[in-house]
């Protein structure tokens, strides 16, 4: 296992200039440079297949199946990536109006040039390397900064991109948030951030002084609205799953229930059972219950855990084990929204607050209130139901009678909207997201109307027929 121990951080030595001049060349605008660098990457992929599950497991005790998640997941981006290349890179022809003949117009994508991506620690593989994807894709050089706080995943990404990639098409550079501050005074084409807001602000802040664009995939309190007419068995099946994988440290699990009174008991006892039935009767014991990635995450959510105790509110679960960092998954009874604790920033952990609402209008009126949240889900209330969350909501994405299944998904963009996020990738959002999409206009030499020159007069009339 030596080569998966992190080392200590080197001083930056990355050369944005030189990475850049790949792009700036136009090397890297090509289908077969791009094709190569994918190609690149699936073999890294390849070989990161057993030293993956080693390292998640060290750094989040990840069970294998949900590290296997990652990899899987980069894995179909870069798929779907290949798949449509050709067509993305296509230039896109423009209608002109009739002052504008005879001539065309088209849309060329083109790379930005170097990108930097910051990569979060719950999905510390997959959410570093699924940009890179679309950063490839699009031409570009990338720098990787993987999170210090899974060091062994950080570590693996870090000898792999050596092995597989040459230095002015992508590096790595590890170190903790000093490294990052220093690597955000650098000037890149583009900066794509995966992690909280208050970093997010952080970055986005470094970027202005380039005016840099930014894409912030954050996260926030994601709802789930379970109606009367739901299916309890699936949908409490699928919510205990969504929240118990990787311990809750998912963008886009659950945050919290909004329950229909009718549904409260049934719903609790029913998720109750599907955690026995996925963790046993003990899930702190249990092989298949990922550990939180340290102690302050740890201690942040056993104090809010402890808190709830004294107050009576914990449902189901509500145990933890310090030395293991882990709290197994609870279910927890909020009747003031406004001022309980567990409400006030997303718990991004195994803690699932459940919040009775009389009906969907007032569901939808709690969700308004808040913050924008990254993903809304709704269980149940059949079309009209539906129509009316996505008309009176807003969401980076939304998600019926399921469960976190539409993150992983190439054919949909995945981002956030206010304090969730700004930009999206994945598939043809992702190639967009690292492109500039460049206008091109082509006239003839013929049909030269002098009314387009001086002198004016006399012509305002007819340049206002004309032009509409």
């Amino acid at each position: 296992m030596t080569s998966l121990q992190a080392p200590s951080a080197p001083a930056l030595s990355v050369s944005i200039a030189a990475m850049g001049a790949p792009v700036c060349r136009g090397d890297t605008r090509s289908l077969a440079w791009r094709l190569e660098q994918l190609d690149r990457l699936q073999a890294l992929l390849d070989a990161a297949a057993q030293p993956l599950l080693e390292a998640l497991a060290l750094d989040l005790n990840k069970p294998p199946v949900e590290a296997a998640y990652e990899l899987i997941g980069v894995t179909q981006e870069l798929k779907h990536a290949r798949r449509h290349l050709r067509r993305w890179m296509r230039s896109t022809p423009v209608g002109l109006p009739v002052w504008a003949w005879p001539g065309s117009a088209r849309l060329r994508p083109e790379p930005l040039g170097c990108v930097l991506i910051i990569g979060p620690w719950n999905y510390p593989f997959q959410l570093c390397l699924i940009p890179l994807v679309s950063a490839l894709a699009a031409g570009n050089t990338a720098v990787l900064k993987p999170s210090e706080h899974t060091p062994h995943t950080a570590a693996l990404i870090h000898r792999l991109v050596q092995q597989h990639f040459p230095s002015e098409t992508v590096q790595v550079v590890e170190g903790d948030g000093a490294v990052a501050a220093e690597l955000l005074q650098e000037r890149f084409d583009h900066i794509f951030f995966t992690g909280g807001a208050r970093v997010g602000r952080l970055v986005l802040a470094a970027a202005a002084p380039h005016l840099t664009p930014v894409t912030l995939e954050l996260g926030g309190k994601s709802p789930a609205i379970v109606l009367e007419d739901a299916d309890l068995s699936t949908t409490a099946r699928r919510l205990a799953w969504g929240k118990g994988i990787n311990a809750g440290q998912t963008c886009i699990a659950p945050d919290h229930l909004l329950v229909t009174p009718g549904q409260r008991e049934p719903l609790v006892a029913a998720i109750a059972a599907a955690w026995r039935q996925f963790y046993g009767a003990d899930p702190l014991a249990s092989e298949d219950l990922t550990s939180l990635v340290n102690n302050a995450q740890f201690e942040r959510l056993e104090a809010l855990l402890a808190g709830a105790r004294e107050r009576g509110q914990v449902l189901v679960g509500g145990r933890s084990d310090r030395a293991r960092r882990r709290i197994e998954p609870t279910l927890l009874a909020v009747e003031d929204p406004d001022r309980d604790p567990l409400m006030q920033e997303e718990l991004f952990g195994p803690l699932l607050p459940v919040i009775v609402v009389a009906n969907l209008e007032e569901a939808l009126e709690r969700v308004r209130r808040g913050s924008k949240p990254l993903t809304i889900y709704l269980y149940g209330g059949g079309r009209q139901a539906r129509e009316q969350l996505l008309d009176q909501t807003s969401s980076g994405s939304v998600c019926f009678n399921d469960v976190v299944l539409h993150g992983g998904l190439p054919q949909l963009p995945f981002g956030g909207v206010g304090e969730s996020g700004m930009g999206t990738y994945h598939g043809e959002a992702g190639f967009l997201t690292f492109s500039h999409r460049r206008s091109v206009l082509q006239r003839s030499f013929w049909l030269d109307l002098p009314i387009r020159y001086p002198p004016y007069a006399g012509k305002l009339d007819l340049i206002r027929r004309l032009l509409g």
